[in-house]
């Protein structure tokens, strides 16, 4: 996981972390128990992943912050990836 240095006093950096933090609150946390603190690292490490490359972003027209090459495929098969147990899904096309 790549470690983003921020400036102390970045502006308008507070509404963002609030932002992610209730969305992993929302979509992750609140829907599991991890047991101890390397459960909860494996959970937010699935998530960030999700985050950044299987979810939609409202603020960014739908589109993803990082897609891979299998957006934007017509053919194949579609396929489904799972994070944490089955509760974050991405459905997306096999290469033909």
């Amino acid at each position: 996981m790549k470690v983003v240095r921020l400036p102390r006093r970045s502006p308008n950096l507070n509404p963002h972390c609030e932002r992610f933090i209730r969305s992993i609150r929302s979509e992750a946390l609140s829907k599991i128990v991890p047991l101890g603190e390397a459960g909860l690292r494996r959970a937010v490490d699935q998530y960030v992943v999700h985050y950044h490359a299987e979810r939609n972003h409202q603020g960014l027209e739908s589109r993803l912050i990082e897609p891979g090459p299998e957006l934007g495929r017509t053919e194949g098969r579609v396929l489904c990836r799972s994070r944490l147990g089955g509760m974050l899904r991405y459905y997306y096309r096999e290469a033909a």
